[in-house]
């Protein structure tokens, strides 16, 4: 899987370029210290990681350039929960707070490499619910949203994987989406992710 690194804060670039260096299955094709000048780069590229300290309307203008160019972002943060929101809903398949552990971010590299979606716990605080889902609908979400597949739901819950693609298919026709990507932006915009990991 081929990733690249957006940060201002060199310390971050270098610290995901050790990070990403030690994993056979991750390939780091380049770092950049703002989004200007880097579309000759992005050939190739399945993941982009972002930290930038900009207005939330400049990090989400950044994010859906790239998700329109067909790259799935991840965007690290410690701001406040909304900008999580906007950046979300702007296209970005993951979110993780600046905290992160690095087993938790190589999760989210690959979990939205692979097409899924990713919502680290701490930024998942002080959003409201939403009325709309049954209580199994939301337990769904909040796996997908940590990027569990339809068969880790199932074992997870205890249903099949049939029941689980049911569900999925009820979500879809309230939320009017299908992709993992943005029932992950779904579970985060309505608040439908608690501060409990739901993976092991």
């Amino acid at each position: 899987m081929r990733i690249m690194v957006i940060g201002d804060c060199p310390v971050f670039r270098d610290g995901i370029t050790q990070l990403i260096d030690t994993v056979p299955d991750l390939h780091l094709v380049a770092t950049a210290s703002s989004i200007r000048g880097v579309d000759g780069e992005l050939a190739g590229v399945d993941v982009v990681l972002i930290d930038l300290q900009q207005s939330v309307r400049s990090l989400a203008a950044a994010v859906a350039w790239l998700r329109d160019r067909g790259h799935a972002v991840i965007v690290v943060s410690s701001s406040p929960q909304i900008d999580a929101v906007q950046v979300i809903q702007a296209g970005a398949s993951g979110y993780l707070s600046r905290q992160a552990e690095g087993e938790e971010l190589l999760t989210a590299i690959r979990a939205v490499g692979a097409g899924h979606g990713y919502v680290s716990v701490p930024a998942s605080h002080l959003l409201r619910r939403s009325p709309h889902f049954t209580k199994r609908e939301q337990e769904i979400l909040r796996l997908v949203a940590h990027g569990a597949t339809d068969r880790e739901i199932a074992g997870r819950l205890s249903i099949s994987k049939h029941t689980v693609q049911s569900h999925l298919d009820r979500i879809g026709e309230k939320a009017g989406c299908r992709r993992r990507s943005q029932l992950t932006r779904l579970a985060l915009k309505y608040g439908l992710i608690d501060g409990e990991s739901e993976l092991s």
